[in-house]
């Protein structure tokens, strides 16, 4: 009797798992039919045809197409993350702990291992809940079809979009493995508050890398992908940790763990420690700029700072515009590693020290900022590599603002005498005993004191920034010359119409930035070498295989003994000159002031063996400021500053000039910008086109301390120091 019953039970059992199946069966072509009956065949057809193009197009890269760059300081320690609209670090799947697989599938996809991409069964409940509440209401996604709608569809519930998202999941299952379908997954799946992946989950939630988890705070961050923000940690942490407990509960149930294992992770505390890395406005910004023009670089575009005329010039910026761009979007997605030169504790000495220099100066704009600005780069002489870069005052400001250290171009005033008239001329024979004239120049330039001292020493005239001296010098050398060394050192917005006597006291008619005039006098202390001064040490991939190493190329300016005479030089300006008081104690130092008309702008730059630095004060619309001269507010800015950054360390004197050179021989570049035949720019005597208007943009252009307007030999108006 007893047999009779239990074989009657089993064959019951069947039936109704055969009923049900045929049920489920039924089910699934009711729905089925109930769409393509509707005039959905076609279309159905198209998605399947789409879905098999968009895997078969595929690779591993389609997967780990944005992933989060970082930089790092001059010490390895991560000051910025670099994100798009995503924050993802790729993990390979031997990097994601075993348990955080585990945990993954027991709860989001039990049968990952043994199905084909598609869970039947539960599509057949969600097309019933379908039916009932006519649209879609439950996801029955497997892991595969959570990848196929995160990485190739959106997040639309319609019919159309699960039919095409089971497709998808199909076709990847056929050519991918298991292991590397649920690799893609955990890199993809969101987290909330903008971590998409395990690994930039832990890091934002935990400050640390999911290799560094417990077993407690890996189940805690898989409770989130179900639904990021009902599960939000940061919001609603008791239901994450619910969930928590759920996920330990059926991953001991599903015998992944003990029941010992279990209890302890249970019992675990969890404590989130989200670090909010804080914002290096300026930083921040020329690292960004620093790298994507390595990157730009990388990819074969080349750099011009000259051109033949203005459409030449035109297409050139058109197409650095749109290779920044490239490169630019390729370093926010990328997963790069950016190692760079930053000092923070330099950083911030130098920011300090450009608030506190003006303080006194609170007006602000309608937007909030201060009126009065100042900015400031300093370069480390060993490498050649920005170690701060401040580019305006410190405020409080969502978003970065205008880095004026390298973006802002203003008239440099006589800091720009040595760089483009004195060290070149010392290179053709001049030395700092050789005696000038400093005597009045008819419709030329007067100097700060308007005082006349007669025959003196090039040394004094440059101690005293004797205005009359530098023009008559740059008259002889002719500006096509000078200019011909700026050039040759990058400097980005010289224009043909700079081919005047004017700029002979800093009269451009774009200007300069603060960091092309720190690299000009860096190039001095280098023995007249040139290196360009970004800011990154190099560059890897995520997966750490270099992809840019600084090699910091030196490129010959200046001879070596030129280079010297002017520093020895330029070391009593800080004693006897326009900057005495100025210098650093017990530290050998050199430097120039600068002026420019109206005391519109005030520049300081100089430099020991250590550092160079280079600091400007002035509005950005230029307006006068009373009291402003280079030795001023830029003057007591560099000296606080520097005289900071080298405490403790050992005095270095610079190195004497090694020879008298041959004053036949100077050669800076192959060609140059200002190539123009004589008839266009004048003879080399300095006359010019009695035509000539100087451009709009030189409106405040370089002056020196005493910011007198003087007049060319055609009669027209330019200032100078």
């Amino acid at each position: 009797m007893a047999k009779q019953k239990k074989k009657k039970t089993k064959k019951q059992k069947a039936w109704r798992l055969i009923r049900i199946q045929i049920f489920l069966i039924a089910l699934v072509l009711l729905g089925l039919g109930y769409y393509f009956l509707g005039g959905s065949a076609t279309k159905v057809a198209e998605m399947k045809k789409e879905a098999e193009h968009l895997v078969a197009a595929s690779s591993v890269d389609t997967f780990r197409t944005s992933e989060t760059s970082e930089v790092y300081d001059v010490n390895g320690k991560v000051i910025a993350r670099v994100k798009g609209e995503r924050d993802v670090y790729y993990l390979p799947i031997d990097e994601i702990p075993v348990y955080a697989r585990q945990a993954m599938v027991t709860i989001e996809d039990k049968k990952f291992y043994s199905h084909h991409g598609i869970d039947y069964r539960a599509v057949v409940r969600a097309v019933i809940a379908m039916i009932e509440n006519g649209k879609v209401t439950q996801g029955a996604s497997t892991i595969t079809q959570q990848l196929a709608r995160d990485v190739f569809l959106s997040q639309d519930r319609t019919w159309e979009r699960k039919i095409e998202e089971i497709y998808i999941a199909y076709e990847l299952e056929k050519k991918y493995s298991k292991d590397q379908i649920l690799e893609f997954y955990m890199n993809n799946i969101y987290f909330k508050n903008g971590y998409y992946g395990i690994e930039a989950a832990a890091q934002g939630y935990f400050s640390k890398s999911v290799g560094e988890l417990s077993l407690s705070e890996v189940a805690f961050l898989c409770a989130i992908p179900n639904n990021p923000t009902y599960y939000d940690p940061l919001t609603h942490f008791k239901r994450t940790m619910k969930r928590r407990n759920r996920i330990l509960k059926q991953m001991m149930e599903d015998r992944v763990i003990s029941q010992k294992t279990y209890e302890t992770a249970k019992k675990e505390k969890v404590e989130l420690l989200t670090t909010e890395i804080k914002k290096r406005n300026f930083v921040e910004t020329y690292t960004y700029y620093s790298a994507t023009r390595i990157l730009m670089a990388l990819d074969g575009f080349e750099f011009k700072t000259s051109f033949e005329d203005a459409e030449e010039e035109q297409a050139y910026n058109k197409a650095y515009e749109e290779a920044y761009d490239a490169a630019n979007s390729k370093l926010f997605t990328g997963g790069y590693r950016i190692y760079t030169s930053f000092d923070l504790s330099m950083q911030r000495d130098l920011q300090s020290a450009v608030d506190d220099g003006l303080a006194a100066f609170t007006e602000t704009g309608e937007d909030g900022i201060y009126t009065l600005q100042g900015a400031a780069v300093c370069i480390d002489n060993v490498t050649g590599l920005v170690r701060a870069m401040v580019g305006g005052r410190a405020q409080k400001v969502s978003g970065y603002t205008l880095n004026r250290a390298y973006q802002s171009y203003r008239q440099p005033g006589s800091a720009i005498k040595p760089v483009l008239i004195y060290t070149p001329e010392l290179e053709r024979g001049y030395t700092a005993d050789t005696m000038v004239e400093d005597t009045e120049i008819e419709d030329g330039p007067s100097n700060a004191d308007g005082y006349y001292e007669g025959k003196i020493t090039l040394r004094k005239a440059v101690e005293k920034s004797k205005n009359t001296v530098a023009y008559k010098l740059l008259d002889e050398l002719t500006p096509e010359v000078g200019l011909s060394y700026l050039e040759a050192m990058n400097f980005a917005r010289l224009d043909k119409d700079d081919n005047r006597l004017s700029i002979a006291l800093g009269g451009f008619t774009r200007g300069v930035s603060p960091l092309e005039m720190a690299k000009a006098y860096a190039t001095l202390e280098n023995d007249g070498k040139y290196r360009d001064p970004g800011c990154i040490i190099k560059i890897t991939g995520a997966d750490g295989n270099l992809i840019y190493q600084a090699d910091q190329t030196e490129a010959v300016i200046y001879k070596t003994n030129a280079a010297r005479a002017m520093t020895d030089i330029l070391e009593g300006v800080l004693t006897e000159g326009t900057g005495k008081g100025l210098g650093i104690s017990q530290m050998p130092c050199a430097g120039k002031t600068g002026t420019t008309n109206d005391n519109k702008d005030g520049w300081f730059v100089g430099y020991t063996r250590y550092y160079t630095t280079s600091v400007w004060v002035g509005y950005d619309q230029p307006k006068k400021l009373p009291g402003l001269t280079g030795a001023s507010y830029p003057g007591e800015i560099w000296h606080n500053f520097m005289e900071h950054a080298h405490e403790g360390l050992t005095p270095l004197a610079f190195l004497d000039p090694t020879e008298i050179m041959d004053t036949n021989e100077y050669e800076v570049t192959e060609e140059s910008l200002f190539d123009t035949p004589d008839e266009e720019i004048g003879e080399p005597d300095g006359s010019y086109d009695e035509n000539y208007e100087p451009p709009e943009e030189s409106e405040g252009a370089g002056t020196d301390e005493a910011g007198d307007a003087v007049t060319d030999e055609a009669g027209d108006v330019f200032t100078l120091e």
